[in-house]
């Protein structure tokens, strides 16, 4: 199964996906991620101005085959919600990088560890085997 791993995305070894615009970051589950559940069938995301930290959950994402949290890759105050993925979980699926995408966050600073793509790629093998 060949995987997109965009190259100018950040990732955290929970498979989720960092794009930072300007101040802001945006935050996805990876195209590895979204193979390994399946067809999403439900998500729970935080609220506006929710105050996440780096590697705790921030939401549950659930599928035909499992029920995972997602945990941020970053530390930060939630600035948007992907509110369209409420009806309509097929874009994650479909579009992990673009309309998939979850949360945006004015960071913290609080990081957890990232992966570049190489890095991502490699970790996304070696669970593979």
């Amino acid at each position: 199964m060949a995987t997109n791993i965009p190259t100018e995305l950040r990732y955290s070894k929970t498979d989720e996906w960092v794009r930072v615009e300007g101040a802001e970051v945006v935050v996805g589950i990876s195209d590895f991620a979204q193979h390994a559940l399946g067809d999403i069938v439900y998500l729970e995301l935080p609220s506006v101005g929710a105050v996440v930290q780096a590697g705790a959950s921030f939401g549950v994402i659930e599928s035909v085959k499992a029920s995972s949290d997602l945990n941020a890759p970053v530390g930060g105050e939630v600035i948007a919600v992907n509110n369209e993925l409420e009806a309509s979980q097929e874009a994650i699926n479909q579009d992990p990088y673009g309309a998939g995408w979850l949360i945006r966050l004015r960071p913290s600073g609080d990081e957890d560890e990232l992966m570049d793509a190489e890095a991502y790629a490699a970790h996304c093998a070696e669970r593979n085997h």
